[in-house]
């Protein structure tokens, strides 16, 4: 129903930002709520940002508040991803989501239903 896109990821020095967009196509009608995950290599795919489609409420996991901002583009259908002062620590896949309701809470991946591929973050010290 929904195709996901990201795109965005490269390789940045520690204390840079980047800037992750997701495409999203398809029946977007049906979007609750987009997501921001990332899962290093060997480790559980963790939540970062949510933010609702039509209220644009928005949501953090603890470790990423004060550096990264989730926002979106309706008219584009599009999520962002705006991420300052980063960290080795999250060099990891980036992974866009989409839930089709609003059960499951947003930190969860059993409420998304839709993923894109992953962009690649690399963060050198």
């Amino acid at each position: 129903q929904v195709q996901l896109v990201e795109s965005g990821g490269g390789l940045v020095q520690a204390g840079g930002s980047l800037r992750l967009s997701c495409a999203a196509s398809g029946r977007t009608f049906s979007m609750y709520a987009m997501a921001w995950f990332r899962q290093a290599p060997g480790k559980e795919r963790d939540f970062l940002a949510a933010i609702t489609w039509s209220g644009g409420d928005r949501y953090y996991a603890d470790s990423v508040k004060g550096r990264f901002a989730i926002s979106r583009d309706t008219a584009k259908n599009t999520v962002y991803l705006h991420m300052n002062s980063l960290k080795p620590e999250d060099t990891a896949v980036y992974y866009c989501a989409v839930a089709p309701t609003g059960r499951g809470g947003y930190h969860s991946t059993a409420a998304y239903n839709y993923w894109g591929q992953g962009t690649q973050v690399t963060v050198s010290s």
